[in-house]
This record gives structure tokens, C-alpha cells and sequence, in this order.
């Protein structure tokens, strides 16, 4: 099985960006953790601050990998574009949000990208990434 987790923009600062809402691990070592729970699945990591990066990652591994942990930062809540996109691949689209959206500014608590993706986890720290992942393990079944 092989997923791609495709973080957008400010995710990059993880581990320095307002921890006591993001915590304070960056990415890149929460991945090795993840990596070493679920061994069974390749996952592939890609992060950008560019909403056209993001949607050409997604087309480029969107009919072929077998889903994709998509947190699309601020662009969750405004990309009429990648919500578009996510329609337009095969691969199942998972959601993710590190903090609780609904808890936080009401500018947060839309999604434009929702309707579109198989499901959405938010608000369980960085292990929303591994609730996405099983997720994902279980739609393939």
C-alpha cells in the first residue's frame, strides 16, 4: 500500500509554530515515528506552501498511490481549487487537522475541501496523521 501525506502551508514549521496549539515535534521526526507504527504502508511525504504544488502533487499520484493525508493548512478553508482536484482523482482523500478547527477562530470552522474528501480527523495532535493512515488501510480493505 503506498499513500502520500501532503501537508500545505506553515506546516513546514512544526515543532516552532505556536506549539501550544501545534506542539512542539517537527514533522519530519513525528514521520519516522509513523513510519516505524505502520510499517506495512510506504508513505511518501511532500509539503509546500504553493496551492498549484499541491494540486500537481495530488494529479501526480492521485490515479496511482492508494490515498492520500491531505492537511491543506489555511487552504482547507479556502481552495475551492483543491476541492476541485481531490474530485477529480480516484485516490481516497483523507482530511487532516492537527488542532481541533472547530474549537478554534470561525473562520476555521468551514472547510471548502470536506465534501469532497473520504472522511476528515482533526484534533487529536500530530496522531490525527495515523488515524488518517488506518483510515486508510481499512477503505482498501
Amino acid at each position: 500500500m503506498k499513500i502520500l501525506i501532503l501537508n500545505g502551508p506553515n506546516l513546514n514549521l512544526l515543532g516552532v509554530r505556536e506549539p501550544g496549539i501545534y506542539g512542539a515535534q517537527s514533522f519530519e521526526s513525528y514521520l519516522t515515528t509513523l513510519r516505524n507504527a505502520i510499517p506495512d504502508v510506504e508513505m511518501e511525504y511532500f509539503q509546500s506552501n504553493i496551492e498549484g504544488e499541491m494540486i500537481d502533487k495530488m494529479q501526480e499520484v492521485g490515479f496511482s498511490y492508494d490515498g492520500i493525508v491531505l492537511n491543506a493548512g489555511a487552504y482547507t478553508h479556502t481552495s475551492v481549487a483543491l476541492h476541485d482536484c481531490i474530485r477529480a482523482i480516484t485516490a481516497p482523500v483523507i482530511e487532516v487537522h492537527i488542532s481541533n478547527v472547530h474549537t478554534r477562530e470561525e473562520f476555521r470552522h468551514h472547510s471548502m475541501i470536506s465534501a469532497a474528501c473520504r472522511g476528515v480527523i482533526c484534533g487529536f495532535g500530530l496522531d490525527s496523521y495515523r488515524l488518517a493512515v488506518s483510515a486508510l488501510k481499512e477503505v482498501r480493505k
